[in-house]
């Protein structure tokens, strides 16, 4: 469901430390706010790598047989980009594999090494095939049982003028100690993602914590068997205000003991914060909160600069 996790925090490179603060500063800060630099440096490294969201230039949905793929009108699939010849090749799509055929002298590569035609593993199955044409990638994604062809412009101004993400002001009281109900047996809730397509994930149970003097309560999700760390979706008072309409996304560590940190200063923006081409999940109904959680990353982009 989530590519930032396949998508949304993929290698993390230490690049555009922005946000850093000189070695002199950081020497005399406490350890917590070290670890959250750091978490924030690596989010902005994962953001403007080449394979982040920032680089995002199309997203096309496939229809069994033949999908010619290019810049000329004529193409099922319009990429107008100066890069694109009027047709690159053909995405062929027959019982539920997508076959990608270069059309006569497009050069295309699969790595470094060119290629005429190449079997395209969609990107639900952790490894999918990256096709590229100069600085254009493109490869299969697989959404609630639809295969698409998502695409990349690796020199796309979005990522070289990153001007940077907005925060609220890191403050420990929203770093809570909260309990964790598990859900026996794991339940299954229906995810609604922005393009109005469902699927199921698996809830293993629910974070509590207490906050303005009542107690809260946000569905943990399952990602991965056995991953270090449960997913969050919610909505709270400052969505569509201070931060992203359609909520943001959360991190927190396996409970241990039924107890478990869940760290708001952490929360981060999805994908179609910051690319239309991105299809991202929502948060369940029973996450969107009234609380205002002022914690986290603001809305994108931030105030004063130019989209």
């Amino acid at each position: 469901m989530r590519p930032f996790s396949t998508i949304l925090m993929p290698a993390l490179l230490l690049v555009l430390l922005g946000a850093a603060l000189p070695a002199s500063t950081r020497a005399a800060q406490p350890a917590s706010t070290l670890s959250l630099e750091q978490w924030r440096a690596e989010r902005i490294a994962a953001l403007t790598a080449g394979s982040g969201f920032l680089t995002l230039v199309g997203l096309f949905w496939l229809e069994p047989g033949r999908n010619s793929f290019g810049r000329a009108r004529t193409n099922r699939l319009v990429l107008d980009h100066a890069a694109m010849p009027r047709r690159l090749g053909d995405f062929v799509l027959e019982d539920g594999q997508v076959r990608f055929v270069a059309a006569r002298g497009a050069r295309v590569l699969d790595s470094l090494r060119s290629v005429t035609a190449a079997l395209m593993q969609p990107d639900s199955t952790g490894t999918p095939t990256v096709l590229r044409h100069g600085a254009v990638e493109f490869f299969v994604i697989e959404r609630a049982g639809r295969l698409g062809v998502r695409v990349r412009d690796l020199d796309h101004p979005r990522r070289r003028d990153f001007p940077g993400i907005d925060y609220f002001d890191a403050d420990d009281q929203w770093r809570i100690e909260a309990r964790f109900e598990p859900y026996e047996p794991v339940r299954q809730i229906r995810i609604l993602n922005i393009l109005g397509m469902e699927s199921d994930m698996p809830s293993p149970g629910a974070i509590l914590f207490e906050k303005e003097g009542r107690e809260w309560r946000l569905d943990a999700l399952e990602e991965a068997p056995g991953a270090p760390t449960l997913f969050v979706m919610f909505g709270d008072g400052t969505s569509g205000r201070e931060s992203y309409g359609a909520g943001r996304f959360l991190d927190v560590p396996r409970p241990v003991g039924g107890r478990l940190v869940i760290d708001f200063n952490r929360a981060y923006n999805p994908p179609c914060a910051f690319n239309e081409f991105a299809t991202c999940p929502l948060p369940p109904e029973q996450n969107r909160l009234s609380l205002r959680i002022t914690a986290g990353e603001r809305k994108f982009p931030p105030a004063g600069a130019e989209h």
